[in-house]
C-alpha cells in the first residue's frame, strides 16, 4: 500500500496565511472566533492546518482580514480546495468505521511529520508493533467488538509503520519504560517475536529505542506516555499527543509543548543508551522461549 501525503501540508500553508491576514487587519482569534460563530480553538487548528478550511469559512475569514485582491482569493480558495481534496486521499479513510477522529488525525500527521518522539510507560509503540501484538493490545482494550473491526484496526496499525520505512521516513525516537517489555501481552511466544522485531527495526538508522530501567527510580516521564511530532516547515509548530483510555489529546500551545519536550530530554538521558537497551531488549526476548 503505498504511502499517501495528505492535506495537511497544504493545510498549514493555507493556514499560516491565514494566521498572516489575520494579525495584518489586526483581528485577534477571538474576534476571527466570532466571525465564524465558533470556538478560538477552531481558529487556531485551522490556522494550524488541523482542520479543513470550507469555502464558506475561507470567504468569510478573507472578508474578515480585508483580502480584497482577487488574484489573492483566487490562489487562496484553490489552495483550500486542493488541500480539502487531497484530506480525502489518504488510505485510511477505507477504515473510517474503526477510527475515531483523533486518531484518524494523529495518522494525517505522520504522513507529513518528519520525526516522532515517543515515551511509552505500558505498551509498544503502535509503530513498532508486530500485528500479533497489536491484536492482543487491540482485544484487550474493547473498543472494538467484532472480529471484523478488530481486522482492521490492526490493518491500520500495520499500515501506519510504512512512514518507518518508505521512500523517505520519518524518524522514530522511543523511550520505552522496562514494564513494557516484561508485559505478557499476548503470551510468551508473541512477546518473544514482538521484542526480537523490536531489536531489529532498533537497527534502522532512522529509529532510536531507550530503554528507562527499573533501577533508575523515580524519574519524571512516570506518569503517562505522549507523542511529540515534529514537521519540516520551519514555521511548523510540535505538537503532543496524549493518549487516554476514552480519547487522545492534543496539545499545540508552545509552553505546553515545551514542557513535554523537556520530558522527553529528561527520559532519553536517564535511560539506558541505545546500545545497552538493545542488548536489554535481546536478553528479554530471550526469557520468553523459556
Amino acid at each position: 500500500m503505498p504511502t499517501v501525503k495528505p492535506s495537511t501540508v497544504l493545510g498549514r500553508q493555507l493556514g499560516e496565511e491565514l494566521r498572516k491576514f489575520r494579525e495584518a487587519a489586526g483581528v485577534s482569534m477571538a474576534e476571527a472566533a466570532e466571525v465564524l460563530d465558533c470556538t478560538k480553538g477552531k481558529i487556531s487548528r485551522m490556522e494550524n492546518g488541523h482542520v479543513p478550511v470550507r469555502a464558506p469559512d475561507l470567504n468569510a475569514l478573507m472578508h474578515a482580514y480585508r483580502v480584497e485582491d482577487s488574484e489573492t482569493r483566487s490562489r487562496l480558495g484553490a489552495m483550500a480546495q486542493r488541500a480539502n481534496r487531497r484530506r480525502r486521499d489518504g488510505w485510511w479513510h477505507q477504515y473510517g468505521s474503526v477510527l475515531g477522529d483523533s486518531y484518524r488525525d494523529q495518522i494525517e500527521l505522520e504522513a507529513i511529520c518528519d520525526s516522532v518522539r515517543t515515551y511509552e510507560v505500558q505498551l509498544i509503540p503502535g509503530l513498532l508493533q508486530t500485528a500479533e501484538y497489536g491484536r492482543a493490545v487491540t482485544v484487550a482494550s474493547r473498543a472494538w467488538k467484532t472480529p471484523e473491526e478488530i481486522d482492521q484496526f490492526v490493518q491500520v496499525r500495520l499500515a501506519r509503520q510504512q512512514r518507518l520505512t518508505d521512500e523517505d521516513p520519518m524518524s522514530l525516537w522511543a523511550v520505552l519504560a522496562e514494564g513494557v517489555l516484561r508485559q505478557h501481552v499476548g503470551g510468551p511466544t508473541v512477546m518473544q517475536a514482538q521484542l526480537e522485531h523490536l531489536a531489529t527495526m532498533a537497527e534502522r538508522p532512522n529509529i532510536t529505542v531507550q530503554v528507562l530501567p527499573f533501577s533508575r527510580g523515580a524519574h519524571s516521564g512516570m506518569f503517562g506516555p505522549y507523542l511529540l511530532l515534529s514537521f519540516p516547515q520551519v514555521t511548523s509548530l510540535d505538537l503532543v499527543l496524549t493518549e487516554t483510555p476514552t480519547g487522545n489529546i492534543w496539545m499545540e500551545r508552545e509552553p505546553e509543548v515545551a514542557y513535554y519536550r523537556t520530558l522527553f530530554d529528561d527520559a532519553r538521558t536517564t535511560a539506558l543508551p541505545p546500545t545497552e537497551s538493545l542488548t536489554l531488549i535481546r536478553r528479554i526476548a530471550k526469557e520468553f522461549r523459556a
